[in-house]
């Protein structure tokens, strides 16, 4: 097969690049990009031969699909956010299968367009979402009524690596990371569907705390839709309590509560200065939080499922910890965004996944096949079930 990486340079883009340069049925991968050099790091690692190099202005959805008619197979857009929509647009005009890592709100008017062109896309496809949402599509059919859909997920510094007020290092992009804590959160509690905005997201009694086997405490934020998902399998009629929430070392909700009630993550531009708060902090904070060369970045995964099985109550607890390689350098995070979009290209490509239109890794990918792939690569999720008396 032939596959195509729009933005194959980036963190994540290479992780797919290595995983797809590594895959026994992928003859060639085009890596395209804004520029044309940054492969050297992976030479050690793969036969740099069977990736070709093309530069594209993804901002041009013409030369997106002239890409995608060069005998692509399958297609993985790992683009900044304002290019997805470009991206996926293509991708229907061209008649080429599309994964994707970002949360596809804005895109679903294109179900239609993608069925009517025989065309299959899928968002929403790396860690978080990704990864998350095949596990839950698989755990909601291990009960008779779920109750409980919980799901936290963050990357976080090792405890050698937290040497700065946050307790954080950048292994993805610091933006984006500035971005999400901007987004609003909807979860259910007591049965009832609750909104947080996201100006209220830091509010201490909107914060709580996990255990992280290995790990301790960590510290949870309520950030995401979990509605959509447990309406997305058709199980929000029983459902007592969901929430999605980042995962962070304790202190972050202290650090950043006082920074946004003073404005520090608008994006309104300061006058005199032609930048935002937000884009101000990116520049000052950026150079100060990179990871050096020989500490990890780790990757931490929490869900816990609760319900009725068999006339029972029943807990399910799934957990995923991942660690940086220093051996190749590949980030955790990068790992855990790129390896998932890379597997599900291949199975769309194979024909393992067949259905047309806007589909979603929760009721869309197999979770067996997927699991055994992300087993493959050394990414396991490990499983406890526990009953009441």
């Amino acid at each position: 097969m032939r596959v195509l990486v729009l933005g194959g340079l980036g963190l994540q883009g290479k992780a797919a690049l290595l995983d797809l340069a590594r895959s026994q049925d992928v003859e060639e991968v085009l890596c395209a990009d804004i520029v044309s050099t940054g492969l050297e790091t992976l030479a050690r690692f793969v036969d740099l031969g069977r990736i070709r190099m093309v530069r594209v202005d993804a901002s041009s959805k013409a030369e997106v699909i002239s890409l995608l008619r060069q005998g692509v197979n399958v297609a993985i857009d790992l683009l900044p956010l304002p290019l997805m929509r470009t991206a996926f647009e293509a991708a229907i005009e061209a008649g080429v299968p599309l994964v994707s890592t970002n949360y596809a709100k804005t895109l679903r008017d294109l179900d239609a367009r993608a069925v009517e062109a025989g065309v299959s896309l899928m968002p929403e496809c790396g860690l978080d979402p990704g990864i998350d949402l095949v596990l839950f599509g698989h755990a909601v059919k291990q009960f008779d009524r779920l109750e409980r859909l919980d799901s936290y997920c963050g990357g976080i510094p090792e405890k050698a690596a937290c040497d700065n007020p946050l307790s954080y290092k950048i292994s993805w992009n610091w933006d984006m990371v500035l971005r999400t804590q901007q987004r609003d959160a909807v979860f259910i509690k007591d049965g009832r569907r609750l909104e947080v905005p996201a100006a209220e997201q830091h509010e201490t009694e909107m914060i709580h705390t996990i255990h992280f086997p290995g790990l301790g405490e960590l510290e949870a934020v309520p950030n995401g839709d979990a509605v959509f998902y447990t309406d997305l399998l058709g199980v929000t009629a029983t459902i007592k309590r969901t929430g999605r929430y980042a995962l962070r070392w304790p202190g972050w909700c202290a650090f950043w509560r006082p920074l946004k009630k003073l404005g520090f993550l608008s994006d309104a531009p300061l006058p005199g200065l032609g930048v935002s708060p937000r884009q101000m902090l990116v520049q000052l904070m950026e150079p100060q939080l990179q990871y050096r060369d020989h500490e990890k970045d780790l990757v931490v995964m929490h869900n816990v499922f609760q319900g009725v099985a068999d006339g029972r109550k029943k807990t399910l607890v799934t957990n995923l910890l991942m660690e940086r390689d220093l051996r190749t350098g590949l980030f955790a995070m990068s790992a855990g965004v790129g390896y998932p979009v890379s597997i599900v290209a291949q199975m769309i490509a194979r024909g393992q996944i067949a259905r047309k239109g806007l589909l979603n890794p929760a009721v869309d990918v197999p979770y067996e096949p997927f699991m055994a792939e992300l087993s493959r690569r050394g990414i396991v999720v490990r499983d406890e079930v526990s009953w009441d008396a």
